[in-house]
């Protein structure tokens, strides 16, 4: 009997995997939830596998009790004021407000943005500062205070995030052995939310370099593509460590440090930035902002306005479509043409490690989801969390492989950065030939950094062409 990928995957991996089929029949992808948060429910509800009237009775009621939609709004605020505590799993954040001293909570499926939270949840959870952690929050409702003259308020007096159970990367590494290569590869793929009989080897590996920036520190990535490829799916649905930011115009102080409220910006919050629709992105104050950038890319620290230094490891990848000709190839041999001003300038291009070519990838149908057993995502973006700051892949990239062809520090970082991330992604046990070190991990590093290489050519005579080769 053969052993397909699900099986072996189940067998060493059971408590952390989920039918990925199962959580699509379960129909909670109606719900503008994650996927994580749909694989949670249904990993809580559905233990044997068997999505009965049962069971999806029971999801059905935790939902209706605990993620409300908006129309119950009304309902459950009176709730609230009769005095009874509510647990609500929703995408809580909370601002700062110097001019008061206050901590303002929002709670999305109330409509509210003006409740209160303790501050020991804030100094035990600071991701909820200045963006969106899905979590049970326990919500209690104040009355107003005729002595004091303070109005009624909702408040957050517990919280527990979303979190995946503890994470044994030891123990994750070492299965690794269990599997073939193909064999992973299609587990990885599966636990993205892909099909892996879908795409093909190349297009799986194409799939995967999605997920360097969310495994290996300060990579930098831009994916040109047409509409409909599923450019920002993995980075919605996979890691509470990732921000998204839709296109539209965006400020210093969100992007590195608000210096009115002396809050942390989204490169120090999260482990990876990413910028969807990046052919519609602007900057409030560009000139600032494109400098300051451009810093962070090359060096991951960053200033503003005379204030202390600061650092950060987060990734920043730029998603953008791009026109494709009759054959399904970029339509001009300038990629950036159709990108704003400073996406064009050779000197922020070249402070970026790799250019993913999503044009090779097939748009998203129904076929391209998958239907098969994964990682759940939790889990996996808890793993790949916890794999970016692993010592020894960086160190075996340098060690036993060879860049040849180009001496350009940026070339080299950018390719060494690469690798290791394929590293830790397709061979995290370090187990591997030096012909998988070069195949797998060099050279796909190499041919993102290429293409970078060949559009500063084309776009300034500086740029001597070069052909990096690896071995």
């Amino acid at each position: 009997m053969t052993l397909t990928f699900e099986d072996i995957g189940l067998h060493y991996y059971s408590e952390v995997c989920v039918n990925k089929g199962l959580v699509r029949k379960a129909g909670l992808g109606l719900r503008s939830i994650p996927a994580y948060v749909s694989e949670w429910i249904v990993s809580r509800h559905v233990s044997d596998g068997n999505l009965d009237d049962s069971a999806r009775q029971q999801m059905q009621d935790f939902i209706n009790k605990h993620l409300p939609s908006k129309d119950q709004k009304e309902r459950l605020k009176a709730n609230l004021q009769q005095g009874n505590s509510l647990l609500i799993l929703d995408e809580y954040s909370v601002e700062v407000n110097l001019q008061t001293n206050d901590l303002i909570l929002k709670i999305p499926c109330l409509d509210e943005k003006k409740a209160g939270v303790k501050s020991h949840i804030i100094e035990t959870y600071p991701l909820l500062l200045g963006s969106g952690v899905w979590g049970v929050g326990k919500l209690e409702y104040e009355p107003p205070d005729e002595v004091m003259r303070l109005p009624g308020r909702i408040h957050m007096v517990d919280f527990r995030p979303m979190q995946a159970a503890s994470i044994d990367l030891e123990l994750f590494c070492e299965q690794r052995k269990h599997f073939t290569l193909a064999e992973w590869r299609d587990l990885l793929v599966s636990s993205m939310g892909y099909n892996p009989n879908f795409y093909s080897p190349e297009q799986q590996m194409l799939l995967i370099t999605r997920l360097i920036p969310i495994v290996q520190e300060r990579v930098n990535l831009i994916e040109l593509a047409p509409k409909g490829t599923g450019k920002s799916f993995v980075y919605l649905n996979l890691s509470r460590y990732v921000r998204l930011i839709s296109g539209g115009k965006v400020t210093a102080a969100v992007l590195f440090h608000n210096n009115a409220t002396n809050q942390s910006g989204l490169l120090t919050q999260f482990n990876v930035v990413v910028f969807d629709e990046a052919q519609t992105l602007s900057f409030d104050n560009p000139g600032e902002i494109i400098g300051v950038l451009k810093d962070y890319l090359e060096s991951g620290r960053f200033s503003r306005g005379g204030k202390q230094q600061s650092s950060a490891t987060a990734g920043i990848v730029m998603l953008a479509n791009i026109p494709l000709d009759a054959d399904g190839q970029p339509k001009f041999s300038n990629l950036f043409l159709n990108l704003p001003d400073f996406l064009r300038e050779t000197a922020f291009i070249d402070r970026i490690h790799g250019i993913l070519p999503g044009w090779k990838l097939p748009r998203i149908q129904d076929t391209a989801i998958s239907n098969h057993v994964g990682f759940k995502a939790d889990f996996l973006g808890e793993v790949l969390h916890g794999l970016r700051d692993r010592a020894g892949y960086t160190e075996y990239v340098t060690t036993y492989g060879q860049i040849l062809g180009t001496k350009d520090v940026r070339d080299r970082n950018a390719i060494e950065r690469l690798a290791a991330g394929y590293l830790k992604l397709l061979f995290p046990d370090l187990q591997l030939s030096h012909d998988e070190l070069v195949e797998f991990c060099l050279r796909p590093a190499a041919s993102l950094r290429q293409t970078v290489r060949d559009q500063l050519a084309e776009l300034d005579p500086e740029y001597k062409r070069i052909m990096i080769e690896v071995a």
